[in-house]
């Protein structure tokens, strides 16, 4: 089983929504309850959501959002409620159906799978019954070493039998110097806590962090039946092995540049990099004795992992191994181990008040592990013909905005507006669901081993993974399931993907005006496209390789603009003393940005084309009260309605790419004149400063 590695592979791609997440947190409770009726479904323009008392020219996310706020406090079983949450909550729901249907009497092989899978999930009476029996090979493993030059051999039998990465991790990506390639990377990893500086930070409130932490790793271990004094010991050696390794981690706005994570090296010399560890060894003993050369993306954090297994005595390895062994799994086993990992990652760490109820989990666990064969069934029930053929005529649209968006730029030169139109021009679509789905014929699922299936699903997409080496790149294959509501935008294929989960109210709506749809899910399409003009999107030509296509006077006044908005939105506060990272969420916001922007001029296009039909329903210019210029806004806005706890809040302050909802509205509006004037506001107010910041 897949459980936290050191080091994992980098898979490099721009999405919409809301960065990293923690492991399932399960409960044993409520485990047998089911949802008692279908959520309802999202609005995509909603008049009672808006804040009248509210000035939009001082407050437009007050003035959208307000009263949505006010009337969707966060769930207990939550930590951040929103609109994509509410979207993402009924796609659980018709999953659930579909799954609970599979499970009870299967009409297929493929429904016999992934309800097997859902089944084994949902039996918390064998989950109890087994406690933490399930990882005990792997534990085993671990307390047979008797010597670090062991560990390698370790690696490869928990790879070979549990798909375990305790040590270093391997996969394959494309080579961002010649994306036809696909090659062997390793990165970096093997921290529990959510970023690397919540080991270094001196705060109060970091310090107090850590200090909860050491003491639920001290009950995890206790809970595995260790002596409360032998716990403490190896949860003060995990903390001291984990400091060491954040501090030789890259931080997360470096991480950013492809330059600074591309190290092709040979095997050879990872290994003089890192002489405690056979790296040929490792490699072999995974069959990719092909390969000759690994991309290190962190050079750095090798090199500590090396020092730490030079200088940490074996018991207190073997500590941390044991560690990450049972954090990994914790969320599949007992309710004793599911509660004390609840009650840290979840309810101090995040603010969440209750466990998520196991159902909700089960159907997630499953769509994450066999979402291509949930997805083919799901997708005929939700999503239509016509979906597609819409989206796709939406897709064009905002082709042909950006295209004169890049066209009329007056900061850039012509020879650069034509690199960037050829980049724009080669941009592929994907929309809703794969091409040819994937064959899940060697995947082995029992219906009473839900431990296992997790190995044999991680193991599965392993050997999926590492089967690219040296083959040519498969353009069609997905990185998110259907059902998931969120988009991304992939440098290395230059292409931008829309799963069916997303492609509804609140973001598309068959049945509305174009204004609205244009304010929801043509920003989300307009962001993705501008991702591949990003601060690293922009680092990538037309092919997918990292290669410098603007002209140096044109990249200087580039670099200007970002740098405008990078430290704009450093000065957004998400929690009391607690600011955006401007640098960390540059790419999103300058996405964000964008989006609008040339999602706004695909509007106007259209309105310019065939007024009435771009505006039905409406009366004097207006519907509900409103222009169609002020529903696009409107419709932005609302998508982005959201409340979250203050932990949350500050764990994506530190981790997320994203802003936070209000920041996505407000500091998006406050660059774009347009919506001054759609709201007949006065320079100088908050929302029309007099001075702002655009790059696209």
């Amino acid at each position: 089983m897949r459980v936290t590695p050191l080091v994992s592979v980098l898979v490099l791609s721009t999405s919409l929504c809301f960065g990293q997440g923690f492991a399932p947190v399960f409960t044993s409770a409520d485990a047998p309850s089911a949802p008692t009726k279908e959520p309802a479904k999202p609005i995509s323009f909603d008049l009672s959501a808006i804040d009248k008392t509210a000035d939009p020219c001082t407050d437009f996310y007050q003035y959208a959002c307000g009263n949505w706020k006010k009337n969707n406090p966060i769930p207990a079983d939550q930590v951040r409620w929103g609109r994509f949450n509410e979207l993402a909550e009924r796609n659980n729901y018709l999953l659930y159906q579909e799954l609970k249907t599979a499970s009870d009497a299967p009409k297929t092989p493929l429904q016999t799978k992934y309800g097997d899978y859902f089944a084994a999930c949902m039996n918390v009476d064998e989950a109890d019954k087994l406690g933490a029996k399930p990882i005990m090979p792997q534990l085993a493993l671990i307390d047979g070493l008797t010597d670090k030059k062991q560990f390698a051999a370790l690696n490869v039998e928990l790879w070979k039998k549990y798909d375990g990465d305790l040590l270093f991790g391997l996969g394959v990506q494309q080579d961002q110097k010649d994306s036809a390639q696909q090659i062997l990377g390793t990165g970096q990893g093997g921290l529990s806590l959510p970023d690397r500086d919540y080991y270094l930070t001196q705060d109060d409130r970091s310090k107090k962090l850590r200090d909860q932490y050491v003491a639920h790793v001290t009950a995890m271990f206790v809970l595995l039946g260790d002596t409360p004094v032998k716990a403490a010991q190896e949860a003060t050696d995990v903390m001291r092995i984990e400091t060491a390794l954040a501090k030789g981690s890259m931080a997360r706005v470096e991480m950013r540049d492809p330059a600074k994570r591309y190290h092709i090296m040979t095997i050879a010399q990872v290994d003089a990099l890192s002489p405690n560890y056979n790296w040929q060894q490792y490699v072999d003993g995974l069959g990719l004795q092909a390969a000759k050369t690994i991309n290190v993306s962190s050079p750095g954090f090798v090199q500590a992992a090396n020092a730490m297994i030079e200088t940490e005595s074996l018991s207190a390895f073997k500590s941390y191994l044991r560690w990450h062994t049972l954090h990994g799994a914790a969320p599949l086993l007992s309710k004793p181990i599911v509660d004390e990992n609840f009650g840290f990652f979840s309810a101090t760490l995040q603010g969440q008040k209750e466990q998520t109820p196991r159902w909700k989990q089960c159907t997630r666990m499953t769509d994450r592990a066999l979402g291509e064969a949930v997805g083919q069934d799901w997708v005929k029930q939700n999503f239509p013909p016509e979906a597609k053929e819409n989206m796709e005529k939406l897709v064009a649209a905002l082709e042909r905005a950006l295209g004169e968006d890049i066209k009329s730029l007056p900061w850039m030169s012509d020879t650069t507006k034509v690199e960037a139109k050829k980049k724009l021009d080669t941009i592929r679509q994907k929309i809703g669901y794969p091409e040819k789905w994937r064959d899940y014929a060697t995947l082995t699922v029992k219906r009473d081993d839900l431990v296992g299936n997790v190995e044999n699903s991680s193991k599965f997409e392993d050997l999926h993974n590492l089967g690219k080496l040296g083959k040519p790149v498969d353009e069609t294959e997905w990185g998110m399931t259907p059902p998931t509501v969120n988009a991304y935008y992939n440098p290395p294929q230059n292409d931008i993907n829309f799963p069916a989960g997303i492609l509804q109210p609140p973001f598309y709506d068959n049945n509305i005006d174009p204004a609205v749809n244009f304010g929801g899910i043509g920003v989300v399409i307009g962001h993705e496209m501008t991702h591949g003009f990003d601060d690293q999107g922009s680092k990538y030509d037309l092919h997918g390789n990292v290669r410098v296509w603007w002209t140096p006077e044109d990249l200087a006044k580039f670099n200007e603009r970002t740098e405008c908005e990078a430290k704009e939105y450093d000065g957004f506060e998400v929690a009391p003393g607690q600011k955006l990272n401007g640098h960390l969420t540059l790419g999103e916001n300058t996405a964000d940005n964008g989006g609008i922007r040339i999602a706004f001029q695909a509007l106007q296009e259209t309105i310019a084309k065939d007024k009435t039909a771009a505006e039905p329903g409406y009366a004097d210019g207006k519907r509900d009260g409103y222009t169609a210029e002020q529903r696009f806004f409107i419709g932005f806005g609302q998508v982005w309605c959201e409340n979250k706890t203050e932990q949350s809040a500050r764990v994506s302050a530190k981790t997320d790419p994203h802003s936070s909802g209000e920041w996505r509205t407000k500091g998006t509006v406050q660059n774009f004149e347009e919506f001054g004037k759609a709201f007949g506001c006065k320079v100088g107010q908050p929302m029309m400063p007099t001075s702002s910041c655009r790059v696209w």
